[in-house]
């Protein structure tokens, strides 16, 4: 299990490794077998928890990327800068 930095909670090995859009579409194609509804029970609770921990994934890579953006603001004496955006 890996760390994500993020949250602090821990993700599997595999998933920490992904990128936001692979995880993103991991887990949409999780969603479309477990909506099929042709799992047996124990396939379906390992595909939901896996798609739970691709989903807390997914939710700290934004998070990343929103620390990461930055505003661009304009000064009272008219020149331009950035700044971090603020988090809710």
């Amino acid at each position: 299990m890996a760390q994500d930095q993020a949250t602090g909670t821990s993700v599997p090995a595999d998933i920490a490794a992904l990128s936001f859009e692979e995880a993103l579409a991991e887990l949409q194609e999780l969603v479309k077998r477990l909506e099929r509804g042709d799992n047996k029970l124990e396939d379906a609770i390992k595909a939901y928890e896996r798609g739970a921990a691709l989903k807390r994934h997914c939710e700290a890579k934004l998070r990343e990327a929103q620390l990461k953006v930055e505003k661009i603001v304009l000064s009272q004496d008219g020149s331009v800068g950035v700044e971090p955006t603020k988090l809710d």
